[in-house]
C-alpha cells in the first residue's frame, strides 16, 4: 500500500541508492539489493550495462552472480531479490533459475516488466519453481528518480 512501510522498505532504500549510481555512467538507474533468507544484504549493485559493455548487466543479474559466488551455489533459495523496477524477462527468467523464494519491486515497468504487467515469469505454472513477488515498495520514488533521467536525456 502507497506510504506504508514494509518489511523491505530500508532494503529498498539501498536499491534507489544504488540506482543513483548508475546515472554516473550513464545507465538507467536501477538498483538492486539481494537478502537472505534470514534478511541480510549479501549483494547490492546497479546496472552497468555501458560501463561493462555488456547487454546482461542488469542490476539484478550483478546481484544474483555475486549472490551465487558468496553462497557457493547457483541455488539461492529463500533469498529476497529487491529492485527498484519491475524485472525485465532475462532477470526475471534468472531468478526463476537461482530459485529465489520472493521478488519486491518498485514500480512496474508496463513495456518490458516480466514478474506481473507485461508477462509474469516468476508465477508460470508451466515452469518448474515459483516465486513470491511484492510491488509497490517505494514505487513514488523510483519512479521519481526514472523519469527524472529519462526527462533529462530528451
Amino acid at each position: 500500500m502507497p506510504g506504508m512501510e514494509t518489511p523491505y522498505h530500508q532494503a529498498m532504500g539501498l536499491a534507489l541508492a544504488a540506482a543513483r549510481e548508475a546515472v554516473a555512467h550513464g545507465d538507467v538507474p536501477v538498483g538492486a539489493v539481494l537478502l537472505d533468507s534470514a534478511g541480510t544484504v549479501v549483494a547490492i549493485d546497479h546496472n552497468r550495462r555501458h560501463q561493462h559493455n555488456d547487454p546482461t548487466s542488469h542490476a539484478e543479474i550483478l546481484v544474483l552472480r555475486e549472490g551465487a559466488a558468496k553462497a557457493g551455489s547457483w541455488r539461492l533459495d529463500g533469498h529476497t531479490l529487491v529492485v527498484s523496477l519491475e524485472p525485465c524477462a532475462m532477470c526475471a527468467g534468472a531468478s526463476v533459475a537461482a530459485r529465489l523464494g520472493r521478488i519486491v519491486y518498485g514500480p512496474a515497468d508496463p513495456k518490458a516488466g516480466a514478474a506481473l504487467s507485461l508477462y509474469n515469469i516468476p508465477q508460470d505454472p508451466r515452469l518448474n519453481h515459483w516465486i513470491e513477488v511484492v510491488t509497490g515498495v517505494r514505487e513514488a520514488e523510483s519512479r521519481r528518480l526514472l523519469e527524472e533521467f529519462f526527462a533529462a536525456r530528451r
